[in-house]
């Protein structure tokens, strides 16, 4: 009687992070974005701000859950937990209260559904670039229609709060364009 034995090894990708899942290894890496995100906006953030005369005002835990959105890969669900756990952070050095869990929230999952469906098409080089203009825009619009409601809708804040939400999403764009390459290749990641 003959055993045969198979020894040939089978060749594997080991990733940083699974796709898809928001798990413990997802959740640290949100955790390390978020914490960085927070410390750029009370350094660089307040900088450019003051820099800009308020023209700019860099929001990074946008950037930071757009990156973890690009490399995990969220089902719209998860996404609203990354958008969730976001917005309460924010709420450390925000005047106003409660408005980013509605803004974050919604910005994240649309965040998904722009990685999800974009990055499985020619469009994938961009996707990164765009999604965030497109999550920064939305949260700032938000967040400015809100503030307005609390404030009897005042369309004065319009002519405020566009510029910034505008010039804040191009940058975030910019940085996050700037960034998802780079991590993508250290975590060693596949498209």
């Amino acid at each position: 009687m003959t055993q045969t034995t198979n020894t040939s090894a089978q060749a594997r990708t080991v990733t940083s992070v699974d796709r898809g899942k928001l798990d413990i290894k997802a959740l640290v890496l949100l955790a390390v974005l978020l914490a960085a995100g927070f410390i750029l906006n009370f350094t660089v953030g307040k900088a450019i701000s003051t820099i800009s005369a308020g023209t700019i005002a860099p929001e990074f835990i946008i950037s930071a859950f757009c990156l973890t959105i690009l490399i995990v890969r969220p089902n719209a669900v998860q996404a609203l937990i990354i958008g969730l756990v976001s917005a309460a952070v924010i709420q450390i050095t925000t005047t106003s209260p409660g408005i980013d869990f509605v803004a974050e929230s919604i910005a994240a999952v649309v965040m998904a559904l722009i990685v999800n469906a974009g990055m499985k098409t020619g469009a994938k080089a961009v996707i990164p670039t765009v999604g965030t203009f497109v999550t920064t825009f939305l949260s700032g619009a938000i967040f400015m229609v809100i503030k307005m409601a609390m404030m009897q809708f005042d369309t004065s804040l319009v002519s405020l709060m566009l510029p910034v939400v505008a010039l804040t999403a191009v940058f975030n764009a910019i940085l996050v364009g700037a960034l998802y390459l780079p991590i993508k290749h250290a975590l060693k990641l596949a498209d």
